[in-house]
């Protein structure tokens, strides 16, 4: 991914539906990889002006200028004196938490895991704690997971994945409330335990970031979550 930075002596015209401001200085204009505008100038830190994720954007280098239009919304940014251009490689910014194969730096930003050398994403199940220990196959750092009780998987879900890790501990471990058939974990976007018998039952239940410590009355199991002890079944009350 890149971002272009486009900086010099520019005319900065904005339009909405209801009002046109136009302004002239020399500016930093960026068009991040998600297409958003950002022209900044030498007074403060917010913007001069910007346009979020436009719908279109275009940008045209000699002679440069630059629209990005949304609807009722434009942005066009023109050059009137000497103007640099260039592209820059932009990465996912956050704390570091290991090497990758590759030899460059990983970084935790936005529930995943990112390389800013290679590109490579790690998306990270809800809760998840990246461990110092790396997989004896990839090696890729481990992470730490409760789903029921602890699980330390590779952060690579194609080496070794947590649904399998918990599908090899939980599966068929409770039976559904509504028809006494077994639970099995499965994946939908995140863990759930879902009837055996669907679609002749569609009962489903989320299982939680925290660890199985009791039996609920309904008879699914109680996790212990950050935010207090509950039901398997939501709904519960324990």
């Amino acid at each position: 991914m890149s971002t272009r930075v486009i900086a010099g002596d520019c005319t900065v015209t904005y339009t909405s539906d209801d009002e046109t401001q136009t302004q002239r200085g020399h500016v930093v204009a960026l068009c991040k990889p998600d297409d958003t505008v950002l022209v900044h100038d030498a007074a403060g830190y917010r913007p001069a002006a910007w346009l979020t994720r436009p719908a279109e954007l275009t940008v045209n280098e000699d002679p440069l200028w630059l629209v990005a239009v949304d609807g009722d919304e434009s942005l066009h940014v023109e050059a009137e004196g000497p103007v640099a251009l260039r592209d820059h490689n932009t990465t996912a910014a956050g704390v570091p938490v290991g090497d990758c194969p590759c030899d460059g730096r990983l970084v935790r930003s936005s529930g995943a895991v990112a390389c800013l050398a290679c590109d490579a994403d790690y998306p990270l199940p809800g809760g998840a704690t990246v461990l110092e220990a790396a997989c004896d196959d990839c090696g890729l750092p481990r992470i730490g997971v409760e789903r029921g009780e602890p699980f330390e998987v590779c952060l690579d879900y194609d080496c070794e994945s947590l649904l399998s890790a918990v599908r090899d501990r939980f599966d068929g471990e409770w039976s559904c409330p509504a028809c006494d058939g077994d639970l099995e974990i499965l994946r939908r976007g995140g863990l759930i335990a879902g009837c055996e018998g669907y679609p002749d039952c569609e009962t489903g239940f989320a299982i939680p970031d925290g660890t199985v410590v009791a039996d609920c009355d309904c008879g699914l199991p109680v996790f212990e979550t950050s935010s207090g002890r509950r039901c398997l079944d939501s709904t519960c009350e324990v």
